[in-house]
């Protein structure tokens, strides 16, 4: 099972990706999973992130809390950096 911060950590690498790609119907389908995991499991709709040049934040209101979540920026690119790196193993199938 994953904890909160796996979820927050998936969500915002597959949800850099989608701002980059918002064509990507993977990529797409899968940051809609993750938030409705996050909905679901934790109550949390539309998380919010903020940057800067090292890492991104992620505040979030469980059980009447804040709390905040950061995350190194390499980690999070990582997958749109290899996408970047490599697009041909990445084509965008659509649904038709």
């Amino acid at each position: 099972m994953m904890s909160l911060q796996d979820k927050l950590y998936n969500w915002l690498t597959i949800k850099v990706v989608t701002d980059e790609r918002p064509n990507d119907t993977a990529a797409s389908d899968t940051r809609k999973m993750f938030e409705q995991l996050l909905a679901d499991e934790h109550g949390i709709v539309e998380p919010s992130f903020t940057s800067d040049e090292e890492m991104y934040y992620i505040s979030v209101e469980v059980d009447k809390e804040t709390k905040t979540y950061r995350f190194p920026r390499e980690l999070i690119e990582v997958m749109l950096k290899q996408i970047c790196d490599e697009p041909e193993k990445f084509v965008n199938y659509s649904d038709s």
